[in-house]
């Protein structure tokens, strides 16, 4: 079989490579085993470690100390050789020579994928519109309910934030309810209002409210629209209890980084 030249040239360069990869992976634990049977000596002889005799051993550049005697004139080459011989100075050391693999910043923090919600979204502004979709709530939980003991019902709310000290809290604007994954309702409540089969819902027992510091939006209902939201169930002291460790105070984004691997927006 007939090769061109540069094929050729490629294949010969393969071997003298692997030839060089060898070699040095050998001298490498030769100089392991040498440094180890000599250790016992250093004590003993104040000779610098570079100044005495010994037979084959790594480049002087991977040693803490040969860098800098070389760009001081130490060896022939100065500052010239010392540049072109060292490796990259991000690579860390470990004793005498640069073996241990790189370290994360301290900052370092994973970036995950995106969690995305494929679910549809019903919007209500109108009391008609609420009151319709509560309804709807209502007969869904009651008819889970013939077939499972426990259904959650997940409660979020948002309002609009304050900028001036001292000024009064706005009201509760925005509600969001999911009890299943294929829909979730947000309803414009500040225009709304709270129709009576929305007052019906939250303070129906048949089904929990969870949320991350659901117990902050509770109380704003109750001061806000004069709704009782009950019975609760915090999912930050739930994660607590089922993951263990150190006790903290998870928010939403933090808790599903953690159990999904996912971030939300």
């Amino acid at each position: 079989m007939e090769k061109d030249g540069d094929s050729f040239l490629d294949w010969d360069w393969d071997l003298v490579a692997e030839e060089e990869l060898r070699a040095i992976e050998g001298v490498y634990y030769s100089s392991a085993k040498k440094r180890r049977i000599s250790s016992d000596l250093d004590a003993d002889d104040p000779a610098p470690l570079h100044s005495r005799p010994s037979g084959r051993r790594l480049p002087d550049w991977g040693r803490a100390d040969a860098t800098e005697s070389q760009c001081h004139g130490g060896h022939g080459g100065g500052v010239a050789t010392a540049i072109a011989d060292r490796p990259p100075s991000s690579c860390p050391t470990n004793g005498a020579w640069r073996v241990s693999p790189l370290r994360c910043p301290g900052n370092f923090k994973v970036r995950y994928p995106t969690m995305a919600y494929r679910g549809s979204i019903i919007y209500c502004r109108t009391a008609p519109e609420v009151e319709q979709a509560s309804m709807e709530l209502l007969n869904k939980i009651r008819s889970m309910k013939q077939c499972m003991d426990h259904v959650s019902l997940g409660f979020d709310i948002e309002w609009r934030p304050v900028f001036k000290r001292g000024e009064a809290p706005r009201k509760a604007a925005v509600m969001q309810i999911c009890l299943e994954n294929a829909r979730c309702y947000v309803m414009h409540i500040i225009h709304s209002g709270i129709p009576p089969g929305l007052k019906c819902l939250l303070e129906d027992t048949v089904s929990v409210k969870v949320g991350v510091c659901i117990a902050n939006d509770a109380w704003k209902m109750t001061n806000d629209y004069n709704v009782c939201v009950e019975p609760l169930e915090d999912l930050s002291s739930l994660a607590n209890l089922k993951l263990g460790g150190v006790p903290k105070r998870w928010s939403l984004a933090s808790l599903t980084e953690m159990i999904t691997c996912k971030q939300v927006l």
